[in-house]
């Protein structure tokens, strides 16, 4: 005896193609979000550096400020970041905030960046 399965026709097609849609939206959302959170990670390397230069080599910490702004273009750093270094107990403390947007067909997410480093604390001189 054979059942009729006619309505089973096809849906292995149809999930088949629900899961390659989902894959390719995750994949090209990847393409475009980890090139900006790269950036970002290796800008707050930059941060750090610039940092810990400053108060080895005794620079004033708006030093560190204007490099970071120099850099800025390099990490596609928006110009309207707002670059605030400071000292605070012998230490250089530097933090940038920007926004920059990411847009996906249909929506625009905004890739928020606030970070401060401080240097480290040995390399500070009394």
């Amino acid at each position: 005896m054979r059942m009729k399965r006619s309505g089973e026709r096809g849906s292995a097609n149809v999930k088949f193609l629900i899961v390659i849609v989902i894959l390719a939206a995750g994949a090209y959302a990847g393409y475009l979000y980890i090139p900006v959170a790269f950036q970002a990670h290796a800008y707050k390397d930059l941060m750090q550096h610039y940092a810990d230069v400053t108060v080895t080599q005794g620079y004033p910490p708006s030093w560190a400020g204007e490099q970071l702004a120099k850099s800025a273009a390099e990490y596609n750093v928006p110009a309207n970041a707002v670059i605030m270094p400071a000292q605070r107990d012998n230490r250089i403390e530097v933090r940038v905030q920007f926004v920059r947007p990411i847009e996906f067909p249909g929506y625009t997410y905004n890739y928020e960046f606030d970070e401060t480093v401080k240097s480290t604390a040995f390399l500070a001189f009394k």
